[in-house]
């Protein structure tokens, strides 16, 4: 093992280069789900006619299928008809349409487990059915989401990973082509960065407890 060599400057700063692609892939990816997941959710929940069955069967296609198999459809699938995307852009579409689908999910449960006694009594007293939503179901139902939410966003940061395959140059590419170089790096770079995102997963976790411990 030689973690001189291994931990050398240029290395680090090539491996540095790879944790902020890894990073700003998960943080777009993580909005994106978000927003789209928090839709899909609510019109679940609400069950718009029409609309709701046909986002069960895609949430449900989407959630029993490998993330993998989603990152090569749309690598190199799609543009065999003419949809073509960029090697980040076609991974961040991968990770926001199976993490949109896990989180529609999460806020389908969450907005579902607020006693149906508040949303009558909010009815009851001249509140339209999106003021409800608004007001009484989505602020509560969201307190009850932090920890899934969290947890599915620390995933989508590990499955960032699985970009390897289609050549992203993201943290774990990086990695690769270091530990190429001298066969005595694996060991001091996979310790590396099994330390990288375990800091910055621990982190998130650390910031769910408080935001969980501030909403009860």
């Amino acid at each position: 093992m030689d973690f001189v060599g291994a931990y050398s400057p240029d290395n680090l700063r090539f491996l540095t280069e790879g944790l902020k692609i890894t990073l700003y892939v998960a943080a777009v990816s993580i909005v994106l789900s978000f927003v789209f997941g928090t839709i899909v959710g609510t019109i679940r929940y609400m069950k718009v006619p029409i609309l709701s069955p046909i986002l069960a069967v895609i949430v449900e296609t989407l959630r029993n299928l490998p993330l993998l198999l989603i990152i090569f459809f749309i690598q190199f699938a799609l543009p065999e008809i003419g949809f073509k995307f960029t090697v980040t852009a076609g991974v961040i579409t991968a990770l926001t349409l199976f993490e949109a689908a896990m989180i529609s999910e999460i806020v389908r449960a969450g907005l579902t487990s607020i006693p149906k006694g508040q949303t009558e009594a909010a009815r009851s007293s001249g509140l339209g059915v999106l003021q409800t939503l608004i007001h009484i179901v989505l602020p509560q139902g969201l307190r009850r989401m932090v920890p899934p939410l969290v947890s599915q966003f620390i995933s989508l940061l590990k499955d960032t990973s699985l970009a390897v395959i289609v050549a992203l140059a993201e943290l774990m590419h990086n990695a690769q082509i270091v530990m190429a170089q001298n066969h005595q790096y694996p060991i001091p770079i996979l310790l590396l960065i099994a330390v990288v995102y375990f800091v910055i997963n621990y982190t998130l976790s650390l910031l769910s407890r408080r935001l969980e411990a501030r909403t009860v």
